[in-house]
């Protein structure tokens, strides 16, 4: 980084009130007052496809609320999360650490689909984020903010493993489900009362995050707001499931009842919008949009991307990304600079004005740089490790290695405009060029073998250095198809 850069970096920051946490946040001191530390409001929707909104071209599913926070903030065009579904993807978000780190690979088992597909033993994962493993909320709260988890957890339980146990001060809804048994009330969810019959969930948990803004407007707080929705099963109100059912289908996304419940996710962010305006806490607020996962293709089209949730072609891994803060932020730009979800730790923690060696060693990157002005970061890759299967194509069509399979045990590395994976059972590698091949459908490693090899051994040394386990015993079972 150059000096003006770093200047610039360091005006940012000083900006958004930086220094305030480490100062007493909104104390006085010899100096004179310090600046508060800016609240942060994280909305994580679940498997909401990279173009699922209208701010990412979407014309099918209306999401004015999205468009709105796009417009006033950067929108990070070439974001991933750290894992193609669920549950690793959030510990890596929380933790700030890649999957070999903390062990959780995949939604358990790790031995998805028939025994005798399987030409591997895999690797067990986790499904459970061990206590010893340090979250941003609990670096947050240790610097002063209060702290809240509004919506799905699935990590665990508490007392030993839900979110209270992780650093947040309040929480509604999170145990260690993926999904909602009804997003009706009754919930069928036991960290969370039931409301009158017929509630509808995303609203429940919108309203509670309404709630605890209002109640912490005087001080500091996370907010932490992970959506069920739009993860399975498919439900919505029926007012707004018949308005789809009227609008012509747009580039292939047509599925009313995921509609409607993409625009009632958009409706809840309007709300959160809404009530930081009215409460003057526009200005002081850190908003984060971003998704788990890539769309779930038997419901969304992620096109012109390649495949869906559970694979590690960019339909699974790529997905929304908005950050927000205005005045302090610049509005209305676009970052095409790879950025993915273990980011989200060092960024927070540097803008809250938190000394990144409070947390020890994280393996991503601040983005205060890039919501700053610049366009790169000084790294060579990002990445990506499931030693696991996760079967199941039905509907999913193109973007599919084979019938059997969404995600065989695999590696992958994305390398400025290129990307690499690494097959375990079979040892074969596929290259792109995502900056002319954004659909992955040119597979360059026999044409370009030097880059192959030099992505290659990028992901190799990066295993090492994570201890990722790589299966390797064969599975006796397995019967070549």
């Amino acid at each position: 980084m150059g000096r003006s850069e770093t200047m610039n970096r360091r005006a940012f920051v000083r900006a958004l009130g930086g220094a305030a946490a480490a100062a007493g946040l909104g104390a006085c001191s010899g100096r004179g007052p310090v600046r508060r530390a800016p609240n942060i409001v994280f909305i994580l929707v679940d498997d909401m496809g990279w173009r699922d909104a209208g701010f990412m071209g979407s014309r099918f599913y209306e999401t004015p609320h999205m468009d709105r926070l796009a417009s006033e903030g950067v929108v990070f065009s070439d974001a991933y999360a750290s894992a193609p579904n669920c549950a690793p993807s959030r510990a890596s978000l929380l933790t700030g650490l890649y999957t070999p780190r903390h062990g959780i690979y995949t939604v358990a088992p790790s031995a998805r689909g028939l025994s005798r597909h399987r030409g591997l033993i895999p690797v067990e994962t986790k499904s459970v984020l061990d206590p010893s493993f340090t979250t941003i909320a609990e670096v947050l709260r240790e610097n002063g903010y209060t702290t809240a988890s509004m919506g799905k957890w699935h990590l665990g339980d508490d007392p030993a493993s839900g979110p209270v146990s992780q650093g947040f001060d309040v929480h509604i809804g999170g145990y260690h489900g993926g999904h909602p048994a009804s997003y009706f009330s009754p919930y069928g969810n036991p960290a969370l009362e039931d409301g009158p019959d017929g509630e509808y969930l995303t609203d429940r948990l919108t309203r509670e995050a309404v709630r605890f803004i209002t109640e912490n407007r005087n001080r500091p707080f996370f907010l932490y707001l992970p959506h069920y929705a739009v993860h399975t099963p498919l439900q919505a109100k029926e007012p707004m499931i018949s308005k789809y059912e009227h609008k012509t289908a747009e580039n292939g996304q047509q599925n009313p009842t995921y509609a409607a419940m993409v625009e009632s996710t958009d409706q809840g962010v309007g709300e959160i919008l809404r009530t930081l305006d009215d409460l003057n806490l526009t200005g002081k607020t850190i908003v984060i949009l971003f998704s788990d996962n890539g769309g779930l293709k038997s419901v969304t089209d992620n096109s012109p991307l390649r495949g869906g949730k559970g694979m590690l072609y960019e339909g699974g891994i790529r997905v929304p990304m908005v950050m927000r803060c205005p005045g302090r932020i610049p509005a209305g730009r676009r970052c095409s600079c790879p950025v993915t979800g273990v980011d989200f730790f060092p960024t927070i923690l540097e803008l809250a004005g938190v000394h990144p060696t409070a947390a020890g060693n994280r393996d991503g990157e601040s983005l205060v740089e890039l919501v700053s002005g610049s366009q790169r970061l000084n790294r060579n890759g990002i990445y990506w490790h499931f030693p696991a299967y996760l079967e199941g194509n039905p509907r999913n069509g193109a973007g599919v290695r084979d019938p059997l399979f969404r995600t065989r045990p695999a590696g992958a590395v994305r390398s400025g405009g290129w990307k690499l994976i690494e097959f375990f059972e079979d040892g074969a590698v596929e290259l792109y060029n995502l900056e002319n091949d954004l659909g992955e459908t040119r597979d360059l490693s026999e044409t370009c073998p030097a880059k192959a090899a030099e992505l290659h051994r990028l992901l190799q040394d990066w295993r090492k250095r994570t201890n990722a386990p790589v299966p390797a015993v064969p599975n006796p079972e397995y019967r070549d198809r």
